[in-house]
């Protein structure tokens, strides 16, 4: 029986839903990301930690749909976290009339791949009743491929990371695969994030951190990683920041080290008095990263990637949920004295 099943990784930026596909049991065979910066934390950690993921390409989904995707029919699983703007809030929502929308690339490239899996991540108002219509027509062409679709709301809180982070995740499998899928059904309690961080923040001597820890006693909002164009070394929008300011959080800025010894506040300013900074090591933290994953760039290129990413935890989640179905399959596959129904589908190529 195989160890491992491989797998693609589309978007992958700082490489949260990868590592956490890795946790469960997917071995990468290749890793597409347009962000040079994000390239390189990929590489630098399959190099440092002896990960075993194959090529890391810097460039865009769609070129490789086009041109590359072919050369890796048969690969178990496809997965990634396609953009996000067409279907945030905080953008105009213009779903398939926004030239960011990744979604079709995706799909040509199960086309071509046919995998036994389909993983894909995206944000909460991709649920919206506006995009109904979109969802069935995504539906629709997975169901021509042969894959059956699940679709759920997931919140990163209840698989114990430290913030909300709603995100809705797609998954499909081939008919045969399908029954054996369920969502993950259980729930992790989340650490505040006093708990979360105390020890980071208590790295360098700050008399306060343990005034800080009761003070910061909630879980953190969802952090907010931004693009090039509006993007900055904060935590994100004035809505944000002001939730962390409830936390006892300076979100104005990231900061580069734990609060020194005498830290009373980020340029004595009066309403910000006894709010540490977050590091980019301190947010990580809070979106489910491991201590040991390091980000490639300067602070504001590396909160970028780490703000944008997919939870480890969760996506470790689902994967396992995902590995299991497969297993249930391919296990009776090998064991003749065993036999089990098969769901035949209709395979069409998409235009």
């Amino acid at each position: 029986m195989a160890q491992h099943y491989s797998s693609i990784e589309l978007c992958a930026g700082a490489g949260g839903q990868a590592l956490g596909l890795h946790l469960a049991g997917f071995k990468h065979k290749v890793l597409i990301e347009i962000e040079k910066s994000a390239c390189k934390t990929l590489t630098h950690n399959n190099n440092v930690h002896s990960l075993g993921w194959g090529e890391i390409i810097e460039g865009c989904v769609e070129h490789f749909a086009k041109n590359e995707a072919h050369n890796y029919k048969g690969v178990d699983l496809v997965a990634g976290g396609v953009p996000c703007p067409p279907f945030s809030k905080a953008g105009k929502q213009l779903g398939k009339d926004d030239e960011r929308d990744l979604f079709p690339a995706a799909i040509k490239i199960v086309a071509k791949v046919l995998p036994k899996a389909v993983m894909l991540e995206n944000v909460s108002g991709l649920l919206d009743s506006k995009f109904d219509s979109y969802r069935e027509e995504i539906d629709f062409s997975l169901n021509t491929l042969g894959y059956k679709t699940f679709w759920k709301l997931l919140n990163a809180s209840d698989f114990g990371v430290p913030q909300l982070r709603p995100r809705v995740v797609l998954v499909a499998l081939r008919g045969k695969y399908a029954q054996y899928f369920s969502w993950p059904d259980y729930t992790i309690e989340p650490p505040t994030v006093g708990e979360a961080l105390y020890d980071l923040m208590a790295a360098n001597g700050w008399d306060q951190v343990d005034e800080w820890k009761k003070k910061a006693n909630k879980i953190a909002p969802t952090l907010v990683g931004g693009s090039k164009k509006h993007g900055g070394p904060d935590l994100g929008p004035s809505r944000a920041r002001r939730a962390w300011q409830e936390l006892h959080v300076n979100g104005n800025i990231v900061g580069n080290d734990a609060p020194e010894q005498n830290y009373r506040g980020y340029k004595n300013k009066e309403e910000y008095r006894n709010m540490p900074l977050l590091t980019v090591k301190m947010a990580a933290r809070i979106q489910g990263f491991p201590d040991w994953w390091e980000f490639y760039g300067k602070k504001t290129p590396a909160y970028r990637q780490v703000g944008n990413a997919f939870p480890p935890p969760v996506a470790e989640a689902v994967g396992k949920e995902i590995f299991k179905a497969l297993k249930a399959i391919d296990r009776k596959k090998m064991s003749p004295s065993l036999c089990f129904c098969r769901q035949d589908n209709n395979l069409m190529h998409l235009p």
